[in-house]
């Protein structure tokens, strides 16, 4: 245990989940953000920060310091068992040997590896979890099995923001049955919250109120001689999208002329903020030639505007309860003692994932069995909608696609560092550093001066970290002029990413990435250099051949160290629009996807 320090520094880990780049008002959004904004102006935005493609994986690598297909969730547990995983079987050979039965892929944070608050709490902190775990469904699995004192936690990926579940009840829909409790409180479980907030009580259940509140509870009645590690995983803005009428209504029309002028008005905006390059070329926004607003009935329209206000509602709503979290630190005296971080999880969400195909149509039978998606009715408890690939390219801009890609859309998040001896004189600086998620578990020991156990802990082998700490770039006031090497140098091992079949490597500013043709590759290895091009607009692959060459082996190297495992993409189903040849969501047509939860296609009416 490390020696006790008079007071020893505090931390606080915030997470949105599914929040695109620009989505929050210091990087470049029209939604209301004052609390972050206020956040980034008197600490430091990361620009080039990267997580995982999506947020299990990205929960695996930020509390392990080290690669999701070691820490457990290199295949996220939506696509392990079910009639997923047996179309995967009959695929690999005749033996029908499951592919991902290997360590690393476990689809939980598994044992491999000493979690952030298990080392924490080993130190003598006092650790805390409100919100999403979405690391382990079963009990030996859940927070307080990895380090974590008090824990409120959500289980699975996603859930109904008023806790309202009508699935759960007599004639459960066949998917569900193998979901256990969606919660957990300290080691208890329970199927749903205890009371489902069906009329907009400002004392009910919303998941940002909730999670907020009770973390505040959690710290106010905390052991005061122990420093205290809380970790705040939102569950918004995750779809399904839902926000009290009174936050959606205040961005009403804002959106009306569709996901490609936001598009546009968003880049402006970054630009002006001196968060992209001037002269960027942005990728250009993969989707039909004719694209969904075109395609859309007026109505079609109304609905997905609404669904971006609602969005937005969501986002502002999460946006007031940081502000209570932070006004709460201000109150004990504890702001200046701790180190914050906001971030998201990935990169927006272009599709309905979670629907489609690791639950079948599953997702649809409870929309149009239980819910009510009309106009008006957007953003209640008994809604449930997502809002579609463009719009979530508006926010991923200027970068290439979205959550689920190891393109830059898809792994380059919004983060927000605030702490007083790094950033008191650097108050709304902007660092372009490249740095990852594997970082921040370094970066707190470190600070926190706790040694990583190495390779055993609590009597187990476990896996050293591979992620870099922070603190000499940041203590050294690092203003070097290659910023994007000036926290992994050029000695430091390449950096990569695998998810789906869909596979990126980095070293410095060059970065290969692999996709099948049906999901926006060239079944081959493309080649950027993202400080010309962060777009991933100009494949170099047959100009640097030589830098491919070195990059391939580099790839050959991670995928060894880090025991990758190659799955096979989650669908083939080819895309039946004119003109389109390659996938633009995973499951199905992009329209269609994007339609799928309108009225028109379920039981309700307008």
């Amino acid at each position: 245990m490390s020696s006790p320090n008079k007071r020893r520094l505090n931390f606080l880990l915030i997470v949105a989940d599914d929040l695109g780049f620009s989505d929050v008002g210091c990087f470049g959004s029209e939604i209301r953000t004052p609390n972050l904004d206020k956040l980034a102006s008197s600490g430091i935005r990361m620009t080039d920060f990267h997580t995982a493609a999506a947020c299990s994986p990205t929960r695996a690598m930020l509390l392990s310091g080290t690669d999701n297909h070691i820490a457990g969730v290199g295949v996220m547990s939506e696509q392990k068992g079910g009639e997923f995983e047996e179309r995967i079987l009959d695929y690999v050979d005749e033996t029908l040997t499951p592919l991902w039965d290997v360590p690393g892929h476990e689809g939980y944070l598994n044992l491999r590896v000493a979690a952030l608050p298990e080392v924490l709490q080993d130190n003598g902190y006092h650790t805390l979890l409100s919100g999403k775990w979405h690391l382990g469904l079963k009990p030996a699995y859940i927070p307080d099995k990895r380090g974590f004192d008090r824990s409120f936690a959500l289980l699975p990926g996603c859930s109904n923001h008023y806790g309202w579940e009508p699935q759960f009840g007599e004639g459960m829909i066949k998917h569900f049955e193998r979901i256990p409790p969606l919660y957990t409180e300290d080691g208890n479980l329970y199927i749903g919250v205890r009371k489902a907030n069906t009329n907009n009580d400002p004392e009910g259940f919303y998941s940002s109120n909730f999670y907020v509140d009770n973390l505040v509870k959690y710290l106010s009645e905390r052991p005061t001689d122990k420093p205290f590690f809380a970790f705040l995983p939102f569950a918004a803005p995750h779809w399904p999208l839902q926000v009290n009428k009174a936050y959606r209504d205040r961005y009403k029309g804002v959106y009306d002329d569709g996901p490609e002028i936001l598009r546009l008005r968003r880049l402006a905006r970054l630009k002006e903020l001196g968060l992209i390059a001037q002269d960027v070329i942005p990728h250009e926004v993969v989707a039909p030639p004719e694209t969904e607003w075109s395609a859309f009935t007026d109505q079609e329209r109304k609905l997905s505007a609404r669904a971006m206000e609602t969005f937005a509602g969501m986002v502002e709503k999460m946006d007031e309860n940081i502000g209570k979290i932070l006004n709460y630190l201000e109150e004990i005296g504890e702001a200046d003692n701790t180190f914050i971080i906001f971030q998201s999880d990935n990169g927006a969400e272009g599709a309905s994932y979670e629907a489609r195909p690791t639950m079948g149509d599953s997702v649809l039978d409870v929309v149009n069995r239980f819910y009510d998606n009309s106009l008006e009715n957007i953003g209640e408890y008994n809604s449930f909608v997502w809002y579609g690939p463009r719009w979530a390219q508006a926010a991923t801009a200027p970068s290439r696609l979205y959550k689920m890609y190891s393109t830059e859309g898809g792994i380059k998040v919004p983060m927000i560092i605030n702490y007083p001896p790094w950033t008191k004189e650097r108050g709304g600086e902007v660092v372009n550093a490249f740095a990852t998620v594997m970082d921040i578990m370094p970066t707190i020991l470190d600070l926190a001066g706790v040694q990583h156990p190495g390779k055993t802990f609590r009597g187990r082998e476990v896996e050293e970290m591979r992620g870099k700490s922070w603190v000499k770039f940041f203590e050294n006031n690092n203003h070097i002029e290659d910023t994007t090497t000036a926290i992994h140098l050029e000695d430091d091992p390449a950096v990569g990413w695998e998810l789906f079949g869909r596979a990126a490597l980095r070293k410095g500013n060059w970065k290969i990435v692999y996709m099948t043709p049906w999901s926006y590759g060239k079944g081959d290895w493309e080649l950027f250099d993202l400080s010309k091009d962060p777009g991933e607009t100009k494949d170099l692959s047959g100009e640097e051949p030589q830098k491919l060459k070195e990059l391939l082996e580099l790839w050959e190297i991670y995928v060894k160290k880090n025991g990758v495992v190659w799955g096979s993409p989650l669908s083939e189903v080819e895309v039946k629009v004119p003109g389109l040849e390659r996938k633009d969501v995973i499951g199905g047509d992009p329209l269609e996807d994007t339609r799928a939860w309108m009225p028109h296609r379920g039981h309700c009416k307008d």
